[in-house]
């Protein structure tokens, strides 16, 4: 392993195409609340870019700005804002009709297109990503919107109509759950925080945001877009130490969603500090150790193909990430030659440089904590088989570990970065055994051509995780195919229409089949004085 910080990586100022550079620190102070954006006057976090920058001969951090670290009075004055403006389910936002809330939502997309240049650079520098992955999340986000507003419209027009069973006439719709708590992931920000937030909102809750503490600047070209899409109070914003804007939060007893993006670890703190457990809903995306499996049919070209996208797409920083390759004894000769030399044709670089595929990493003392990983494979007997896992500075070229075997901390510990595993067996019953005793189950890849071996392995698979890949790799999308996982790796489900039933709940008006109930029903349609009794048909 090297550790250095070199000049021939990083660029220096000038260097930087005049159209990506980031400018004068953002110095963020503001944060919404009840409808107004505030201005904060008190401690500032530092936001150090993963992009390093070359000057006088050496390379280092380049500070691109500050955000508020605001304390437990502001983050109770965001929770008194959101529970006036849920006000016990009889607020402006949770009363009205969904066609009145899809057209707040259209305005808010439509405002936060305008900012799409801001965010996107934000992304870049913030966290690393590469300029078409930064563009790609920003446009799937709004296709997100779009596409969950018209799942909306199909889950209210089924909505629109009574049903009479055993002499009971009712109409079920699904009514927002009350006050959420929206906290997103490093890598995916703008997207994976969205998935939640935008779902949440439409339904008629009541939003509490936190970004996380890499990608918080590239909110804030947002907040005007949030204050003048919504009523006060519907979306408020905190930012700082969890310890002190999130735990009063969770300890009032007063959130009655979670909805978290990030570590089990975390997620059991803040479950734990809420004084009413049952009454906490929880939607979590959380750690996920993904296996491929190649079996010894695979057509090798498709699978290296897929594992290397699979292991390294965004340098392995995905919650989807293949994190423990399995490859049949009788190929690993043939796979790992085709693999490696496929890992050393990445480009590593940064985020703006054309065809580049592997970027600085975000988090702290990262590049430390996976060549920890890598040196504790060696010495219990493993090698890196390709030309990668030279570090410089906050950037780390691809490592490929082989064999990787039970006993060393790459076998079970999600990497989170661009270190791929590699082991090899004999019996498929060796990788299943994994994904059978692994403490997560989100999903898995399977490599191979003979169907009744497919077959074989995908329905026991089925039950251990909630997506098995064939030929290809794990992924989230299409967004509207199921998202979640089992094991310590999920709760909830998040895709377009999950999302809009995961925070909401089944409820139903309903009334015996008399003459006079009818005519009371029939006047409320008549004269529309009721939302949720309502016939009407969104187009």
């Amino acid at each position: 392993m090297v550790d250095k910080t070199s000049i021939s990586l990083f660029p220096s100022t000038e260097g930087i195409p005049e159209q990506h550079r980031i400018g004068p620190p953002v110095e963020q102070r503001e944060y919404l609340c009840n409808g107004q954006i505030r201005t904060w006057a008190g401690a500032q976090q530092d936001v150090l870019s993963p992009v390093c920058e070359a000057a006088d001969g050496a390379a280092g951090p380049r500070r691109i700005g500050s955000y508020p670290l605001l304390g437990a009075e502001q983050a109770v004055e965001a929770l008194d804002a959101a529970c006036k403006a849920y006000d016990h389910g009889r607020g402006a936002w949770p009363t009205m009709s969904v066609e009145e809330r899809i057209r707040h939502v259209e305005g808010f997309a439509y405002r936060m297109k305008e900012r799409r240049d801001e965010v996107v650079k934000l992304l870049m520098w913030e966290i690393g990503k590469t300029l078409p992955d930064a563009q790609k999340e920003f446009d799937r986000t709004v296709d997100y919107i779009r596409d969950t507003i018209g799942a909306l419209k199909d889950l209210d027009r089924v909505s629109s109509r009574f049903v009479i069973e055993q002499g009971v006439i009712g109409q079920i719709r699904r009514a927002p759950l009350g006050v959420v708590l929206c906290m997103g992931p490093f890598n995916y920000p703008l997207n994976e925080t969205f998935t939640t937030l935008i779902p949440a909102l439409i339904m008629g809750n009541v939003v509490i945001f936190k970004p996380p503490k890499m990608g918080v600047l590239l909110h804030r070209p947002l907040l005007e877009a949030f204050r003048d899409s919504f009523p006060a109070g519907v979306v408020n914003t905190v930012y700082g130490e969890g310890k002190r804007v999130i735990q009063p939060l969770m300890e009032s007893g007063r959130i009655d969603v979670l909805a978290f993006i990030g570590s089990s670890r975390v997620a059991d703190i803040l479950k734990q500090q809420h004084p009413k457990p049952h009454r906490l809903r929880c939607v979590l995306g959380l750690e996920a150790k993904n296996a491929g499996i190649v079996l010894k049919d695979a057509d090798l070209d498709l699978a290296v193909k897929e594992c290397v996208l699979g292991s390294l797409s965004y340098n392995g920083q995905r919650c989807t990430a293949l994190k423990m390759l399995f490859v049949h004894e009788e190929i690993i000769d043939r796979f790992l030659p085709k693999f490696t030399e496929a890992v050393d044709k990445l480009k590593g670089g940064m985020p703006w440089e054309p065809g580049v595929q592997i970027t600085p990493l975000p988090e702290p003392d990262k590049t430390k904590y996976l060549g920890d990983l890598i040196a504790d494979s060696l010495a219990k007997g493993a090698k890196v088989v390709n030309a990668g896992g030279q570090v410089n500075g906050t950037f780390m070229s691809p490592a490929v570990v082989y064999p990787v075997r039970p006993g060393m901390r790459l076998y079970v510990e999600e990497q989170f970065g661009p270190v791929v595993p590699v082991a090899t067996f004999k019996d498929v019953a060796e990788p299943m055994t994994y994904v059978i005793e692994s403490n997560y189950g989100q999903q898995v890849s399977v490599f191979g051509t003979d169907p009744d071996v497919i077959a074989a392995l995908v329905d026991p698979l089925v039950n251990q995780v909630c997506r098995v890949n064939i030929n290809s790799q794990c992924q989230r999308g299409p967004d509207t195919f199921p998202f979640t996982g089992r094991k310590d790796s999920a709760e909830g489900t998040l895709s377009v229409s999950d999302a809009l039933r995961v925070f909401t709940i089944r409820t139903l008006v309903a009334a015996k089949e008399t003459d006079a109930n009818k005519l009371l029903i029939k006047s409320i349609l008549t004269a529309r004085s009721s939302r949720f009794l309502s016939t009407d048909f969104i187009l």
